[in-house]
C-alpha cells in the first residue's frame, strides 16, 4: 500500500517558482508539501541571475541581510559587445528598488537559503529524491498527486496541486493543458572557462559576425553561453572541438590562451531554448506555474524573475482561502488573470529580439552596424532606463502581500 499523505497545497517542483510558492503559503499557515525528484539542488547551467525585484521581496520577507551573506557578484550595468564597440544595455542604478544591482548568484545557494527558511515552519514539508509519476483525480478534479520517494510508493491529496516542474512538466500533459509554442531560431552551449585577474569584471555579451555570446563573470570562472542555430548542436559536435575552441577566441580574444581548457565535448552543455505558454494554466484543483505556463527564452535571463513573480502572486491570491479551505475553482484562474499579462509582454519582447537581431547576427558572413536600439541607448544614456525596468524589475513586479501567520 502507498504511503499517503494529506496537505492543502502540493507543490511539484523544487525550483525558484516551486520552493517560494511553497514557503510564502507556509507562512500563511497553509499545510504544505513541496516534492523534488533529485536528491539537491546542485545543477549547473540553470539561471543564476538573481533580481532587483527578488532581492527586495527578501527584504520585504526580513531576509535580505542573510540573503547577501551568500557568494554572489553584483552586476550594476549589463553591456554588450559589437565589434570593437561597447554599448551598455541596462543600468540598474536608477531602479526604485533598495538593491539597485543584478546578483549573480549559483541558484543551488538561492534554492538551499529559500528552502531552509521554509524547513523553519511546522507546516512545510519537503520531499527529496521524490517524483511525481500522475495525477490522482476524482470526478474531473486533481485531488494531488501518485509519486515515488526512496521508501516506495506515495499518494499526496491536497486541496490544490502547483505543478512547477519545469518547461517539460509531466504535470501539465497528465492534465491535458494545451501548449502555444511561438519557437525559437537558436540554442545555447552553456560551459566554464577560468577567469584571469586581468579580464574584464562585468558580465557582458558580444556579438561578431555569426557568434553570438553571453559572458557572465563568476569570480573565478567565466560562465559562457555559446548562441547557435535551431538544432545545430548535434552537427557541431560531429566536427573537432578544435572547431568550437577557434570559434569562441575568434569572438572573445581574450580567452584564446585558455580555450584549452575544454578537453572534450561533454565540458559543453546544451541548452534547447523553448518559448511556450499555456491558453489555460489551471484545471479545477490543479495550477501551473514558472515555466510549466510559461517556458521564457534566455533573453534578458528574465525566466527566474517571472518564475518567483508567478509565486508571489499564488501566495497573495490564494493563501488565506487554503488556509481557511474556502478556495473555489475561480480563485485558481486569478493567477493566470495576474499574471499571463507579464509574462505574454516580456515574450514578445523576447522573440522580437530572436527573430530580428539574433537570427541576423546567426545569419552574417560580414561585420555589421550594432542595431539601431543599442546606437539609441549609447546616444541617450537615459533610454538605459526602460531595459533596466523590464530587466530588472519585470513588467508587473509583485510585493509580499499574503499573510504571515
Amino acid at each position: 500500500m502507498p504511503q499517503t499523505i494529506a496537505a492543502g497545497c502540493c507543490v511539484v517542483g523544487g525550483g525558484p517558482a516551486g520552493l517560494m510558492a511553497g514557503f510564502l503559503l507556509a507562512r500563511a499557515g497553509v499545510d504544505i508539501v513541496v516534492i523534488e525528484k533529485h536528491a539537491d539542488f546542485l545543477r549547473d547551467f540553470r539561471g543564476d541571475t538573481i533580481h532587483p525585484s527578488t532581492l527586495q521581496l527578501m527584504f520585504e520577507l526580513g531576509l535580505l541581510d542573510a540573503f547577501l551573506q551568500l557568494p554572489h557578484r553584483k552586476a550594476f550595468q549589463l553591456s554588450a559587445w559589437v565589434g570593437a564597440r561597447k554599448f551598455v544595455v541596462a543600468d540598474f542604478r536608477r531602479l526604485p528598488t533598495l538593491c539597485k544591482f543584478v546578483a549573480f548568484m549559483p541558484q543551488w545557494d538561492f534554492l538551499d537559503f529559500i528552502a531552509g527558511e521554509a524547513k523553519k515552519l511546522p507546516n512545510f514539508r519537503l520531499l527529496m529524491k521524490t517524483a511525481a509519476e500522475s495525477l490522482l483525480e476524482e470526478d474531473g478534479r486533481v485531488t494531488g498527486v501518485r509519486a515515488r520517494g526512496p521508501e516506495g510508493a506515495i499518494e499526496i491529496h491536497a486541496d490544490l496541486t502547483v505543478a512547477a516542474d519545469g518547461r517539460t512538466s509531466l504535470l501539465r500533459e497528465a492534465a491535458g493543458l494545451e501548449v502555444e509554442d511561438f519557437g525559437a531560431p537558436m540554442d545555447v552551449l552553456w560551459f566554464k572557462l577560468r577567469r584571469e585577474a586581468d579580464d574584464p569584471d562585468e558580465s557582458f555579451g558580444r556579438a561578431a559576425p555569426g557568434r553570438m555570446v553571453a559572458m557572465i563573470e563568476r569570480g573565478a570562472y567565466w560562465q559562457i553561453g555559446y548562441v547557435i542555430p535551431k538544432g545545430g548542436a548535434e552537427a557541431l559536435r560531429r566536427r573537432p572541438l578544435d572547431e568550437f575552441r577557434d570559434a569562441i577566441a575568434d569572438c572573445v580574444p581574450f580567452l584564446m590562451d585558455r580555450v584549452e581548457d575544454l578537453q572534450d565535448w561533454e565540458d559543453v552543455n546544451l541548452l534547447t531554448v523553448q518559448v511556450n505558454r499555456l491558453k489555460n494554466w489551471s484545471r479545477p484543483g490543479l495550477l501551473c506555474i514558472g515555466d510549466a505556463a510559461h517556458a521564457m527564452s534566455p533573453v534578458g535571463g528574465v525566466g527566474i524573475n517571472l518564475a518567483i513573480q508567478d509565486a508571489v502572486a499564488t501566495a497573495n491570491l490564494l493563501a488565506e482561502k487554503l488556509q481557511s479551505r474556502t478556495l473555489r475553482d475561480e480563485d485558481v484562474g486569478a493567477v493566470q488573470r495576474r499574471r499571463e499579462f507579464p509574462a505574454r509582454v516580456t515574450q514578445r519582447l523576447q522573440l522580437f529580439i530572436q527573430n530580428r537581431v539574433i537570427r541576423s547576427v546567426l545569419a552574417a558572413d560580414k561585420p555589421f552596424e550594432a542595431p539601431l536600439a543599442l546606437r539609441l541607448l549609447d546616444a541617450f544614456p537615459f533610454l538605459r532606463q526602460l531595459p533596466a525596468r523590464l530587466i530588472g524589475l519585470g513588467v508587473r513586479p509583485e510585493h509580499v502581500n499574503s499573510p504571515r501567520e
